[in-house]
């Protein structure tokens, strides 16, 4: 089966665990209630297309009503091929989810000759905020999952000292916009399984900082890690909610 196949009813029943788990996520931080607006933060990868199909067979089983709109940003120095675009452009049409592809600069001129990771991430982060407001959505969904929640918790640690990662709901600019997490509590490994089964379109967007960034150093650390306890990474996300609601 694929996707297709899932947006006709054909649920079974590994998906429709990883779709409660989802939803009892979104339930526990409130994420998304009625008449909201949510725009979907689309890299191509197997996080962001699985969690738009979520939404959208989510959106069918509820008594609530809630509007789905995707963007992708698409880096001009580094941007996917026309095959990919056809690709996305079907996925997102299967799911009944208007989807726009917006093709902005990596660099910033306000990087002043500057690039990393973090400002990669803060540039995109500052182009969904902008298409978020002119659109008129106050929530911005986005595909992390547990891994890069834990991840984050320990480059906070390591390099930072200081015992803070990314948050469930978070807020910006006084509660004017949110981003939502709604797979924050899914392992990558439920996530790759699922994606892989479904045969999603999954874009691998090009990145020159892929194999050597400090993210890509942390996740064999975040592996070993999990072989100590099956439940390690779970009891390192629930440390972190107890610091984060003091």
């Amino acid at each position: 089966m694929n996707f297709k196949d899932v947006e006709n009813g054909t649920i079974p029943p590994y998906l429709m665990r990883f779709f409660k788990k989802t939803g009892k996520t979104i339930n526990r931080y409130s994420m998304i209630k009625e008449n909201d607006k949510v725009l979907l933060g689309i890299s191509g990868g197997k996080d962001s297309l699985l969690l738009s199909l979520a939404l959208s067979i989510r959106k069918k089983w509820l008594p609530i009503s809630y509007d789905l709109q995707a963007v992708m940003i698409n880096w001009i120095e580094h941007p996917i091929t026309d095959e990919n675009r056809a690709l996305l452009f079907e996925y997102f049409d299967t799911l009944k989810i208007p989807f726009t592809i917006v093709e902005e600069n990596m660099f910033s001129q306000g990087f002043n000759g500057e690039f990393n990771c973090y400002l990669c991430s803060r540039n995109r982060r500052r182009i969904l905020f902008s298409i978020a407001e002119e659109r008129g959505i106050d929530k911005i969904a986005l595909g992390h999952h547990l891994d890069d929640h834990i991840e984050t918790t320990i480059m906070n640690l390591a390099l930072r000292g200081n015992f803070e990662s990314m948050r469930a709901d978070q807020d910006f600019f006084l509660g004017k916009i949110h981003i939502i997490r709604p797979l924050i509590e899914t392992e990558e490994s439920t996530i790759k399984r699922i994606a892989e089964r479904l045969e999603l379109p999954v874009v691998k967007a090009v990145c020159p900082f892929d194999q050597v960034n400090i993210r890509s150093k942390i996740k064999p650390i975040v592996k070993s890690i999990a072989t100590l306890d099956k439940n390690a990474k779970e009891h390192i996300y629930e440390a972190v909610l107890k610091i984060q609601d003091r």
